[in-house]
């Protein structure tokens, strides 16, 4: 696990500049645990709407998924289980 990931999930949020609309803004992205199953995952969560090439932006910067109004973006080659027991 990165120093990156570890110090976003131990803070348990951060905000990150976010094209909304056509303005930059500060969103506060909190970390939220997701169950599937037996098993837990954590996201960033937004509950604002963001479009889908922000929220993998974002999810690319961050190494973390990002989920915004019922979309949900991963970094580039992962899913779900990699990120299982944060």
């Amino acid at each position: 696990m990165e120093d990156k990931v570890a110090s976003i999930i131990s803070r348990g949020s951060i905000r990150i500049e976010v094209k909304r609309s056509g303005m930059l803004q500060k969103m506060l992205f909190t970390v939220k645990r997701i169950k599937i199953g037996e098993h837990e995952f954590v996201e960033l969560y937004l509950p604002r709407h963001l479009e889908l090439n922000e929220l993998q932006r974002v999810a690319d910067e961050t190494g973390l998924p990002v989920e915004a109004e019922k979309m949900r973006a991963f970094p580039k080659g992962k899913g779900a289980v990699d990120f299982m027991g944060l």
